[in-house]
């Protein structure tokens, strides 16, 4: 299984000739992110804020192929404020073979105790961690802690070169652990089975702009 890490909250994962992507950002929403020029044979959002809804970005495949993926959803909130603030959000929760993937979108709130043991012992974890539309860092890692994922991939986060001015960078949240559970990767990553281990991949958004 190959996952790329397009930017923002954007993924593409593609097992057995399947490409799925979640939360596609449309252009121009976030800045210093390169347009999208993808192809994928289902596009998933988790809720329809422009930088999650660029449904029209994606070019669906003509190639037509059974889905290895079995994606549910878990109704949530984009604020803890029920919603008031910036309306609701979904949890996109995948299953493929023996493996968990969970992409919290743009969470806002804390899940409930029923809710948590959905996703508890998840092998992924794509959480967002930059605040101010979303959890925040410290809150990121209360999530982490509570789910204990294998691997947890932030996302949602500014860099020097792209992300709004009011979200933080991907440091406030590698900082509140070991160093030895960060891994720095590449925007692609292959899996092939469970991984083992709690580890932190912290991945380049492949659509960012290059620094210098």
């Amino acid at each position: 299984m190959e996952i790329t890490y397009l930017g923002h909250s954007c993924f593409k994962i593609i097992k057995d000739g399947f490409a799925l992507i979640l939360d596609p950002y449309k252009t121009d929403s976030v800045p210093g992110l390169y347009p999208l020029k993808e192809t994928a044979n289902q596009v998933v959002p988790s809720h329809r804020h422009d930088d999650h809804f660029g449904l029209n970005e994606i070019k669906l495949s003509e190639t037509r192929a059974d889905t290895p993926f079995m994606v549910s959803f878990i109704p949530t909130f984009h604020d803890d404020r029920e919603g008031a603030l910036r309306g609701q959000n979904n949890v996109i929760v995948i299953d493929v073979d023996d493996m968990k993937i969970v992409h919290m979108g743009d969470i806002g709130c804390m899940l409930t105790d029923e809710e948590m043991e959905l996703i508890k012992g998840c092998d992924i974890l794509m959480i967002p961690v930059g605040g101010f539309f979303t959890i925040d860092a410290k809150q990121a890692k209360e999530y982490v802690d509570i789910i204990k994922p294998k691997i947890t991939i932030p996302m949602h986060y500014s860099g020097r070169t792209f992300g709004y001015d009011v979200i933080s960078g991907v440091n406030k949240f590698t900082k509140l652990f070991d160093k030895e559970d960060i891994c720095e990767k590449d925007s692609i990553i292959n899996i092939d089975k469970a991984p083992r281990g709690n580890k932190v991949y912290v991945m380049k958004p492949l659509r960012a702009e290059k620094e210098g």
